[in-house]
């Protein structure tokens, strides 16, 4: 299960690795990672495991998994094909949640007393390789807690860390950006709709043709072509996605690309080819007439 479980809200804890498991938050008993390439990973626990882990509340360093021996010390390089560290990857191209349990193992001042605590859901926000404290290469992933997700209390809040894998120094900028509190309303999109319709196309964009590779995957973005949310009250249906590069994407939602109904693509108003299409993927072109027609007004 992706995302929130049932009946477990943020901060509850849990005696044992074996309660978390019952209550759905971490099924694996033992692994810190829980998840699969093609499903994305559904958990992680931050217990320590790692000596090159980083723990700053809302923003996590967590270093993948492999190449350690029975005494926790990195004997080997980390690879991507290791499927925890795959899921975590596709959890990043694909924008899909991840729970985060902390242990009372971990180094940090995060984390509780005594046993595991569900500290909610977070995202992937980037993830890079370096060479970790024992000398062998790691994969490391930079998590971010979701707006509105419950910091835990701490004595002192260290300097956030640079994106992984990154060195030198960063731009400068301001030590302690400022923040508001403000309530929003979001539309709840379907995840599975925009990743059903990226699988049939391959990550491959639908207008220009452009596949991006990244280690461990490709990427790409769901787009719908006539928008949520009032005015437009778009549907969230795969007739309503394209599979788009980001270029593309920004296009499209800018007007800059209209499709005709006969699926001719046209970009700054002269004809760019024809959209791409599968046999799976039916168009709906209700929307694609509402589009365009909102950029012809």
């Amino acid at each position: 299960m992706i995302g929130e479980v049932p009946n477990v809200e943020a901060g509850q804890e849990f005696n044992t690795r074996r309660q978390a498991h019952e209550a759905g938050v971490h099924r694996p008993l033992q692994a810190g990672i829980c998840g699969t390439k093609k499903t994305g990973a559904e958990s992680i626990v931050v217990s320590g495991g790692y000596k090159d882990d980083e723990d700053y509340g809302d923003v996590i360093v967590y270093t993948g998994h492999g190449g350690q021996d029975s005494a926790g010390n990195q004997v080997s390089d980390q690879t991507l094909d290791d499927s925890g560290n795959a899921a975590l990857v596709t959890s990043l191209l694909e924008g899909l949640p991840v729970r985060v349990l902390r242990g009372h193992q971990a180094d940090t001042p995060y984390a509780p007393a005594t046993g595991y605590r569900y500290d909610s859901l977070y995202r992937v926000t980037n993830y890079g390789r370096k060479l970790g404290i024992d000398g062998f290469l790691i994969w490391q992933f930079r998590l971010e807690a979701y707006d509105g997700t419950p910091t835990p209390q701490m004595t002192q809040q260290p300097e956030l860390p640079s994106t992984p894998g990154e060195r030198g120094s960063a731009a400068a900028g301001r030590e302690t950006p400022g923040r508001v509190t403000s309530t929003v309303q979001r539309i709840v999109r379907s995840s599975a709709v925009k990743r059903q319709v990226k699988q049939w196309h391959d990550n491959r964009c639908q207008l220009c043709g452009m596949r991006i590779e990244v280690p461990g995957g490709s990427y790409s973005e769901g787009a719908h072509v006539r928008a949520l949310g009032a005015p437009h009250n778009g549907p969230d249906t795969v007739g309503n996605v394209l599979c788009l590069c980001p270029n593309c994407h920004v296009m499209l939602d800018a007007g800059a690309i209209v499709i005709e109904d006969d699926l001719t693509v046209i970009r700054h108003g002269q004809p760019a080819g024809t959209l791409r299409t599968d046999p799976r993927h039916i168009i709906d072109l209700d929307c694609v007439s509402h589009h365009r027609e909102r950029w012809r007004q």
